[in-house]
């Protein structure tokens, strides 16, 4: 595939949304390693949030910005499979598509740092009013991996294809 698909859409606006109930915006390496990636990317980071485990406040989030100029939501945390990962069950049924071929490459690449450990993570992405949704694990190497790997070298390229 040539590149110019992947420079179809340049000034991308993200928001970046970390799913915790223990996390503040001091503890927060995760999102600050997020944020850092996209702004050394070149794009820009509108809004920065930190929200509960809770599905009402994660919907209610998810609505909030998709009113809002916003190309890209990642959400970070609650993708794993215990009890109070809720994020991808909240998130997924909102989705109009959803980016099967993410969650697969992305337990690909955790495979080779993490092993077997890597088929418990349930990241996902999908399209929704056009925008780009990623759901990310918590964890620093995960939304490092997934930001550096998958998420910049596609955005423009993901969102392009949504808008056609």
């Amino acid at each position: 595939m040539d590149n110019e698909h992947k420079k179809k859409v340049r000034d991308i606006k993200f928001a970046v949304i970390i799913v915790s109930d223990t996390r503040d915006f001091e503890s927060d390496e995760s999102g600050k390693i997020i944020m850092n990636l996209i702004k050394k990317n070149g794009y820009e980071v509108k809004e920065y949030d930190i929200i509960k485990n809770d599905e009402e406040q994660i919907k209610e989030k998810m609505e909030e910005l998709m009113q809002q100029d916003i190309d890209a939501i990642i959400f970070s945390g609650g993708t794993g499979i215990s009890k109070k990962d809720i994020t991808v069950d909240t998130i997924k049924p909102m989705l109009e598509k959803e980016l099967i071929g993410f969650g697969e490459l992305f337990r690909w690449l955790s495979y080779e740092e993490i092993k077997s450990t890597a088929m418990m993570s349930r990241a996902t992405a999908g399209i929704k009013n056009e925008k780009a949704i990623f759901c990310l694990p918590g964890s620093k190497n995960a939304v490092e991996l997934a930001v550096k790997k998958l998420i910049i070298p596609e955005i423009g390229h993901i969102l392009w294809e949504a808008r056609k």
